[in-house]
């Protein structure tokens, strides 16, 4: 195998915040060591946001502790402000994601402020972050919107250099946050912004309309070699309505094995966590590979 991709579990967090019954702290606990278990060491174990808002973040902390205590995971928190990264850097993260929308009506469900009140307190965090944190900067519905539709290239675009030129290392994530992006559109932005910036980016992406690995696979093929993705295809944005689980982890490692590209992870030890994430109460499984017989034997 020649080519190499990196893979973010992201179902500890993503998968698990819109779930309405709070899941023990145990449990999460467990399904961080299962995917750690099956070989993945970049994990989002939760965020550091208002436990009034999302209820369900409330023990990220404690998770983050038990975290890590496992061999070579980097353990990334997501933060919205200030408040947030405090908390973060104190509990001892590894990468800290912060995060904003693309457009001002998720920005002000999604956090409660407009687009330009995020982005000057979140700039203000990248210039102040001691050098050698590892930081992230995720941009959210930089495709769709569950109240604006389609993003326009340009909109996205603009937003997208306004973060690069925050720090010329930090990595940026473009999420498909209601699943509604179309391949044509993942792969010519992720094109623009690789032939403007670099090869910087990453994809976040969820599978509500079933597109989830042919935009994994436009991306990929556009030249982007971070993929978040979520065991057993669990989760959902509490303030996207509608939008439903991220692409499932087993069906990108399925996909990039197939095609002859290197994941390092255990397909077998996957398998078992996306059951263990599949089988959490209040959890909406995703994802195909789950369902196949033959994987199920070929694992």
């Amino acid at each position: 195998m020649t080519e190499r991709v990196q893979l973010s579990e992201v179902a500890p967090r993503d998968g698990l915040q819109s779930i309405g019954p709070f899941v023990p702290t145990e449990t999460k606990i467990a399904l961080v060591r299962a995917c750690w278990e099956a070989g993945l060491r970049r994990m989002e174990v939760g965020s550091f946001v208002s436990p009034r808002a999302v209820p369900q973040m409330a023990d990220t902390a404690e998770v983050l502790r038990a975290a890590k205590r496992l061999d070579g995971l980097e353990c990334t928190v997501l933060v919205p402000n200030r408040r947030g990264f405090e908390a973060a850097v104190a509990a001892g993260a590894d990468r800290l994601g912060l995060f904003m929308s693309v457009t001002e009506s998720h920005n002000r469900a999604n956090v409660n402020r407009r687009r330009e009140e995020s982005f000057a307190d979140l700039a203000a965090i990248v210039r102040e972050t001691p050098k050698g944190t590892r930081l992230r900067f995720n941009l959210s519905c930089v495709f769709h919107c569950p109240f604006e539709g389609v993003v326009p290239e340009e909109e996205a675009l603009d937003w997208i250099e306004r973060v690069v030129a925050l720090d010329p290392d930090m990595e940026i994530a473009l999420a498909d946050t209601t699943g509604n992006a179309a391949p044509d559109q993942v792969r010519r932005l992720f094109e623009r912004a690789h032939r403007a910036w670099g090869r910087r980016f990453a994809y976040h992406g969820h599978d509500t309309y079933g597109m989830g690995i042919a935009n994994v696979t436009a991306a990929y093929e556009a030249g982007c070699r971070v993929f978040d993705a979520a065991s057993g295809g669990i989760g959902g944005c509490p303030f996207a309505p509608g939008a439903t689980g991220n692409v499932a982890m087993e069906d990108v490692v399925w996909l990039f094995h197939r095609m002859g590209v290197e994941t390092g992870v255990d397909f077998a030890r996957l398998l078992r966590a996306a059951d263990l994430a599949a089988g959490i109460p209040g959890a909406v499984p995703g994802g195909a590979m789950r369902r196949v017989p033959a994987v199920r034997q070929a694992a």
